[in-house]
């Protein structure tokens, strides 16, 4: 019965494209419309946008492979990212959209110097280019674990980058957010429908309370641990103010009021679908003991019918794709903007911009499938949450940047952002580090990350006195 889901996911796969092409004059134009679409977003298109960038593999399969052994407690991932969303929505989109800015590299060099933008765009891009490169493998996973028979994982991977590659070449940043409103769509209808026919399944939801296995900690809130429920949070809320495909959509709304009110109303949307998504981990528990917990969630969908296999498949998979799409254009503004436009060619007329910001699209994706292919899923994937510690500093210096500049001091950008990379160097090339931390229950590099970075933004306080460039 493969037919039926992968007859679905072609629908779905065409839909999308339609979509692109439909609407593809939106992004007509130079840099700013293609990549920042035209600065023009509203916030019912700002909220999909943010919300698909959140919920991606890690959402929906990662968080179900979680709950399998810890419970529901693994939901809090996405609460996590709810969170630092609304955050951003209340205390900074405004001033993002207020800016003018198309990358925070470019704040700092507004503000600070001209090695505080090469550094910040030197880090955001191997950021971004590892995220990327986790979407490939995360759609060829989930589209060869539901449908093996028609996907390997590597023809899965193209397939993947096939759909979200043509639609970012199309259609831009427009396209992006236009067409994670289908995805959101597609996301909930998903996770909903699987989770409630897999309690259906079991036999409603005192049956699965009961049925748990012995010692499982089920619907414990807390089940997964308080110090990695706390580290998600700090995560999180660190890595929303400062990672480029995040701040991005702020910078491409409308106006600030769109821009923060997109960012409230992405986080309450974010906040149910990981403890959804932790429900069929739970369900899986139940109905498959014993298995590896990364096939919990596929192991679920392959025992639904086939339309809701299929259902669940295309909303699993538009997860993915919805993430995808907003990390490629955010790094291709990054090289596009801090590095071809600034050093190269400034004088780029809007065509020129145009081409060059496809290009870039285009050598960004192939060689960031290249990447993909040739390094382990599980690898990437440890690196992805690890190097999330990195926002520390680009958090630090652009928070202090809006809200207290009288401090700052024009050496600030440069210097935290080397110190921050330094420091997650030595959590990984010195054990002692890592042990230590650990020992006192800081067993997440982030705070290690947040000391140094924090230490070094005092001591430049102390031995610079250039104060930075304040625009007004």
């Amino acid at each position: 019965m493969n037919w039926i889901p992968l007859g679905i996911v072609c629908f779905y796969i065409i839909l999308l494209y339609v979509i692109t092409w439909v609407t593809r004059r939106l992004s007509r134009g130079g840099m700013i419309a293609y990549l920042l679409a035209g600065r023009s977003l509203p916030f019912w298109v700002v909220a999909p946008l943010l919300t698909g960038l959140a919920v991606g593999g890690a959402s929906t399969v990662g968080v179900a492979e979680m709950a399998y052994k810890s419970g529901i407690s693994a939901g809090w991932y996405n609460a996590a990212w709810a969170a630092g969303a609304i955050l951003v929505g209340l205390i900074a989109a405004r001033r993002y959209r207020q800016m003018e800015v198309s990358t925070l590299p470019e704040l700092f060099e507004r503000h600070y110097s001209v090695s505080g933008r090469v550094v910040g765009a030197f880090g955001q891009l191997v950021l971004q280019i590892v995220i990327v490169s986790v979407q490939y493998v995360a759609g060829g996973a989930i589209l060869s674990s539901l449908l093996p028979n028609v996907f390997s994982l590597k023809t899965g991977m193209f397939i993947t980058a096939l759909v979200f590659v043509g639609i970012t070449l199309i259609g831009g940043f427009w396209a992006a957010g236009l067409t994670n409103i289908i995805n959101v769509i597609l996301i909930y209808t998903g996770v909903l429908v699987g989770a409630a026919l897999a309690i259906v399944k079991i036999g409603g939801l005192g049956e699965l309370v009961a049925k748990l296995p012995p010692q499982h900690p089920g619907f414990d809130l807390g089940g997964i641990g308080l110090p990695i429920i706390f580290a998600w949070f700090v995560v999180m809320c660190t890595m929303v103010f400062s990672v480029q495909s995040v701040v991005q959509i702020s910078f491409a709304a409308k106006d600030p009021s769109s821009a923060s009110k997109g960012f409230i109303l992405a986080g309450l949307i974010i906040l149910p679908v990981g403890f959804i998504s932790a429900v069929i981990g739970l369900s899986a528990a139940v109905l498959h003991p014993g298995i590896v917990p990364t096939e919990a969630l596929p192991r679920m969908v392959l025992s639904l019918s086939p339309v809701i296999a299929g259902l669940v498949l295309a909303g699993l998979w538009a997860a993915d794709v919805s993430t995808a799409s907003a990390l490629l254009v955010g790094s291709a503004t990054l090289v596009v903007g801090d590095i071809i436009k600034r050093f190269f060619a400034p004088d780029l007329k809007e065509r020129g911009e145009r081409i060059i910001s496809q290009i870039s699209v285009f050598i960004l994706s192939v060689f960031t499938y290249i990447l993909a292919v040739l390094v382990s899923d599980t690898g990437i994937l440890n690196t992805l949450l690890l190097g999330l510690s990195l926002t520390t500093a680009y958090t630090l210096v652009t928070l202090m940047t809006l809200f207290w500049p009288k401090i700052c001091r024009r050496a600030h950008a440069t210097w935290t952002l080397l110190m921050s990379m330094a420091a997650l160097a030595l959590w990984f090339i010195f054990p002692q580090v890592a042990s230590f931390f650990k020992n006192i229950s800081l067993s997440h590099p982030i705070y290690f990350c947040w000391i140094v970075s924090l230490l070094t933004f005092s001591l430049v306080s102390i031995f610079d006195r250039r104060k930075i460039k304040t625009l007004t």
